[in-house]
């Protein structure tokens, strides 16, 4: 799905004074329930794929997952080939070490497995691999000229969404500033939802892609992009995710929780598709290219106060969400209960970077759809009131 019509540049205040609004829902396969990771064999074959490139991390291979992947692609008669060197937050670095082993095995069709930073490199390994140059020329919007190879992604995280998706966030080597690069030729084909292979995800992994899945939950509800359309996955997703993640903080690891709260980031990912997101992404990818830190750590410091300074504007569609319940307060309480930072100096960073911050995050192509329009000195603000 992709809008081709955005939402005019006032802002909208209810949602049944939405302006003009068009999406294009793209065909795609999606499996979901525990075990379907053993039909990624047959899938790939059903869509045409004979050499593939699986493209993972340490992390997913340690667990195992990568071993039934391999499985079930072998089992196929397929001939799968391994680039599993994808780090947090990845750059143009992994991108191209993928591209070199693409190129070397030959492949014609690639996997994605593991959290939004393998798919994200599938993503971008797929597109340098099939349309050459950097990643810099594709910083932006539909700027992929050529098709693409056909791929599949197989999330082992309930956080990004970004097997719903066509962008990929890949970091500059030398900068870390991230980069969106979208364009519907970097969609996956199909999706596999196994809820199985998240259970082995680290506490520490889950509390962080958890409160990133919410995050984007909501500010896709209320964004200047948003439509019925998205609003319809973002509410669904919010209820999925509001009543797994809690559960999950508290250590309840069945695969009912895990199967909301899968579905529930992959809801909100196809959210993000047609609306965008708002403040709390602008403001907190700074935070990862300055510190590197955690993109859902940087989110749960940020959230909380862009939800108070959008209140005003976008109280009725919060309301849609929490009633009359405080929503700062409730990000709050699970941002503690999680063990996330709830300030600049918990996180590690320094109140002598805040210029630095503000300039960043002023540059960010989310904050265009924040449903309050934020100025230097009121982001500025933001994180002087965090420090």
């Amino acid at each position: 799905m992709k809008m081709s019509e955005p939402a005019e540049k006032e802002p909208v205040v209810s949602a049944t004074c939405l302006p003009r609004w068009k999406v294009i829902q793209r065909p795609s396969h999606v499996l979901f329930g525990a075990g379907r990771i053993a039909e990624i064999g047959e899938l790939v074959r059903e869509l045409g794929g004979r050499r593939v490139l699986l493209v993972s991390d340490p992390g997913i291979r340690a667990v195992g997952h990568e071993d039934a992947a391999l499985e079930a692609l072998v089992g196929a008669s397929l001939e799968p080939f391994v680039f599993d060197e994808v780090e947090e937050n990845p750059t143009t670095k992994h991108i191209n070490l993928g591209v070199e082993v693409a190129r070397r095995c030959d492949v014609d069709f690639i996997v994605g497995l593991g959290g939004g930073s393998s798919m994200d490199c599938a993503k971008g390994i797929n597109l340098l691999l099939t349309n050459g140059g950097r990643m810099e020329d594709y910083w932006g919007f539909n700027k992929v000229s050529r098709p693409t190879l056909a791929s599949i992604g197989v999330p082992c995280t309930a956080g990004t969404g970004s097997e719903s998706q066509s962008f990929a966030l890949i970091a500059q080597e030398e900068t870390h500033l991230k980069m969106a690069c979208g364009d519907e030729k970097l969609r996956f084909l199909a999706t596999i939802l196994d809820p199985g292979l998240a259970v082995t995800v680290p506490a520490d992994v889950r509390a962080v892609a958890g409160f990133d899945a919410l995050a984007h939950a909501l500010e896709s509800h209320v964004t200047r992009s948003r439509n019925p359309w998205s609003q319809a996955f973002a509410r669904e997703a919010w209820r999925l995710l509001v009543g797994a993640y809690p559960k999950l903080l508290d250590g309840e690891l069945d695969l009912g929780v895990w199967s909301d709260m899968l579905l529930g980031s992959h809801l909100a990912g196809a959210a993000i598709e047609t609306s965008m997101l708002g403040a709390g992404h602008a403001l907190a990818n700074p935070l990862s290219a300055l510190y590197n830190t955690t993109h859902g750590v940087a989110v749960a410091l940020v959230l909380p106060t862009v939800v108070r300074l959008n209140l005003p504007v976008v109280g009725d569609l919060y309301a849609e969400l929490m009633g009359e319940a405080d929503l700062a307060a409730f990000l709050e309480g699970l941002r503690e209960r999680a063990g996330l930072p709830s300030s600049l100096a918990d996180a590690g960073i320094a109140d002598a970077d805040l210029d630095g911050l503000t300039h960043l995050a002023s540059e960010q192509w989310t904050l265009q759809h924040n449903p309050q329009p934020l100025s230097k000195a009121q982001i500025r603000q933001v994180y002087e009131g965090l420090s």
